[in-house]
C-alpha cells in the first residue's frame, strides 16, 4: 500500500540539507498579487522564455514555477529571489550562477498541470520529476517506444486496472533519474531500467552504460496529491527526503 507524503509548513530560513533532501511542492496557480510579485523577480530570459507559450494559462504556470523556485532558492542563500543567477551545463540542466557558482546547493524543478516540486540537496545531484496522470498518455504503444524491454514485459504483465499508475511510476523515475544526470535526452530511456511494479520500492534496476549506476543512485516515490505522480533522484545512498509546502510570500 502506498503511504501518503507529509507536506508540513516550509520554513522561511531552512537549514540547507545535509544527509538529506528537501522537497517543496508549490500550487502554480496564483491570484493576480502573488503572480505579478513572482513576476518581478524574473529576469530578462526567464520573461523570454514565458512570452513564447501560446496560452496565458501555460505562461502563468511558467511564471509562477520559476518565481517559486528562486524564492525557495534565496530562503537558502539569504538573498533576494531576484538576485539569484543561473548557468547551465552542455544539456541544459541549470545549476547556480554568479556569486553563488560552485557552492553545495543543487536544485531541479518539476511541474505539471497546477503543481511544481522543487528538490534542493547539498553536495549531490538531485533531480525530481512530476506528471498529471492522464490514461491517454500511458498507452503501451508509448512505453514500447520509450521503455526498455524488461519495462515493458512488466508493464504488460500487470492487470489492466494497474497499467496507468504504472506507467507513471515508471515514467516519472527515469525522467527523475536523467535530470539528476544532467545529460538530458542525450541519454535513450531504452538505454536504463526502473522498478514499476506496485508495491516495489522505487528504484534502478540497471544502466547500459555502467553498471555500477545502480549503486551510485537512489530513487524515491513521491506523492505530489491526487491526480498526481511524482518521483525523487539523488546521488548516493538512499537519502531521507523532507516535504514541504511552500506558499507565496505575502507583502
Amino acid at each position: 500500500m502506498r503511504q501518503p507524503t507529509s507536506w508540513a509548513a516550509a520554513p522561511l530560513r531552512p537549514a540547507p540539507p545535509a544527509a538529506e533532501v528537501h522537497v517543496w511542492r508549490a500550487p502554480l496557480v496564483q491570484g493576480p498579487a502573488a503572480l505579478g510579485a513572482l513576476a518581478e523577480t524574473l529576469s530578462p530570459d526567464e520573461w523570454r522564455r514565458a512570452e513564447r507559450f501560446h496560452f496565458r494559462r501555460d505562461r502563468e504556470s511558467f511564471v509562477a514555477a520559476r518565481g517559486a523556485l528562486r524564492d525557495i532558492l534565496g530562503r537558502y542563500l539569504g538573498v533576494r529571489p531576484e538576485l539569484i543567477r543561473f548557468t547551465q551545463n552542455e544539456f541544459g540542466k541549470p545549476a547556480l550562477g554568479g556569486a553563488e557558482a560552485g557552492g553545495p546547493l543543487r536544485f531541479n524543478l518539476s511541474h505539471a498541470h497546477e503543481t511544481a516540486l522543487v528538490a534542493v540537496a547539498c553536495g549531490r545531484e538531485v533531480g525530481v520529476d512530476v506528471e498529471f496522470v492522464r490514461e491517454d498518455c500511458a498507452g503501451l504503444d508509448i512505453a514500447e517506444r520509450f521503455f526498455s524491454g524488461g519495462e515493458v514485459a512488466a508493464l504488460r504483465g500487470l492487470p489492466p486496472g494497474q497499467r496507468t499508475r504504472a506507467f507513471f511510476d515508471c515514467w516519472t523515475r527515469k525522467e527523475a533519474y536523467i535530470k539528476a544526470r544532467g545529460e538530458g535526452l542525450s541519454m535513450p530511456l531504452k538505454k536504463f531500467a526502473v522498478s514499476l511494479a506496485p508495491g516495489e520500492p522505487a528504484a534502478l534496476l540497471w544502466a547500459e552504460d555502467d553498471p555500477l549506476e545502480v549503486s551510485r543512485w537512489s530513487l524515491a516515490e513521491l506523492d505530489p496529491g491526487p491526480g498526481y505522480v511524482g518521483a525523487l533522484a539523488s546521488e548516493g545512498a538512499q537519502a531521507g527526503h523532507q516535504c514541504w509546502q511552500w506558499q507565496a510570500r505575502r507583502g
